[in-house]
This record gives structure tokens, sequence and C-alpha cells, in this order.
């Protein structure tokens, strides 16, 4: 694992910002990578295409995460330099129809780790697994060789307040998966989907080690907003502090 994740994980500050999966339009990219590295966030998530990769590269010196639910697609990324790769933002898929059920996750996370056996690889479990089906699958991708799990959850929620209450309502479901999987696993929980500067100290509270946050920061119409987004996201965590340290 690329030094600087080591040490925000085990601080338990990490703040991936993450671009979009199906995300490809390099000024779009750009605009969401200037905002992480200059916000303070620990690294970036980008879709899976080689220029990208090589842009992000070039503005910033953050690590790199690449998010594909096609295994191929991770070997030309990670030679363009990519620190690390990513199964999952499956909740790009939803709206489409799409599912990715535990039996599939685990055959993706096998057939990654056979083509690329030393790159650091993030996994996501699906929240449309039950809780218990969400634990179970986070423990055989940590046998199937999985560095990081993350939790997801956002787009199933229905927030039924504004505001504050809205917020924790809108996490509730990757919060809790973050709770029971952090217990069952010993290797870093990443909690995503509908986070907030809001949630993102409860988060912590529930066992992650980080948070991801996308729509919160790249559906913003400013740079600066956007910036200032990765910084109150920063500060929130920066408010949580704990011993528990990974190895």
């Amino acid at each position: 694992m690329h030094p600087a994740l080591i040490s925000a994980f085990n601080n338990r500050q990490v703040l991936k910002v993450i671009s979009g999966l199906n995300n490809f339009d390099p000024q779009s990219v750009a605009a969401t990578i200037n905002a992480a590295h200059h916000g303070g966030a620990t690294f970036v998530d980008i879709a899976a295409k080689p220029s990208l990769v090589k842009l992000a590269k070039s503005l910033t010196n953050l690590p790199i995460c690449v998010s594909a639910v096609e295994p191929e697609k991770f070997l030309p990324v990670v030679a363009a330099g990519a620190d690390l790769i990513e199964i999952g933002n499956f909740d790009s898929f939803y709206a489409q129809g799409r599912k990715f059920e535990a039996d599939e996750v685990l055959a993706l996370t096998e057939q990654t780790r056979a083509l690329l056996p030393d790159t650091c690889l993030s996994v996501t479990v699906p929240h449309i697994l039950t809780l218990d089906q969400q634990v179970q699958l986070a423990e055989q991708l940590v046998q199937a060789g999985a560095d990081i799990i993350q939790t997801e959850g956002g787009t199933s929620s229905q927030p039924t307040h504004s505001g504050t209450l809205g917020l924790i309502e809108k996490a509730s479901p990757t919060l809790a998966a973050a709770y029971e999987i952090s217990r069952a696993v010993s290797i870093p929980v990443l909690c995503a989907s509908g986070i907030s500067s809001v949630t993102a100290p409860l988060a912590i509270a529930a066992g992650a080690a980080g948070v991801g946050v996308g729509s919160a920061i790249n559906q913003l119409n400013s740079e600066v907003a956007m910036i200032a987004a990765v910084r109150s996201l920063v500060e929130a965590l920066a408010t949580t502090n704990s011993s528990h340290i990974i190895a």
C-alpha cells in the first residue's frame, strides 16, 4: 500500500474523493482532482482510462485509485501509474437495473487478484445484500486478497427530513454496513456513498478508517465550492480521534 495511505488509514482520517466510474470527461475529472489536491484529501478515485491516470499524475501527487467492474480494464491503468484499484462504485449501475450479487463480486475479486497479485485492491460490498450477507462477503473478500473493504448504500436511502437529520438518514445504510463489517474483518473499511461532513465523523465512530465522497463534491458547479467541500470533510474527520491502529 502507498505509504501515505498507510499513515492515513492508521490515523483513521482517510478521505477518498471520487470523480465517478463512468466519468471520462477530462475537464470534469481534472476539476475533481484539483479539489482533492487543494482541499487536503488523502487520495482520488477515477474512471479506468490510462489517459485519465496520466492526467491525474500531472495534477497531483496524491495516490490515484482507479475504479472498474471489469478486471481486464485494470491492467492498462496500473501500467499507466495507478497506485491502487477498486472493484466497485456499483451505485452508478443501479439506476440501469444492473445488480451485483455476492458471487459475482467475489469472482471479480479473484479474477483481479490473479491478474494483479501485488496491486493494492479495494472492493465494495453491495448494499443490496442483507447486513449478514455483506459481512459474510467481506470476510470472503479478505480471503480472496482484498486490501480495503468499501461500503455503500446512499442510493437506497430515502431521507424524509431536510438538514442534519436528512443527512444522517441518507448515510444510515452505509454507516450500518461499516459498523458490522469493521467488526468482522481486520483490514481497513472505507465508508462511502451518501457521506457528508456531518456524517463523516459518524463513519469513523462506526469503525471505518475513512470515507469516500463523490457527488457531494463532484456535482458542485465551481472548483472553489468543490475545494471548500473537501476541506469541510477533512476538518470533520480531524475532529475524530481513536487509538485503533491497523497493522
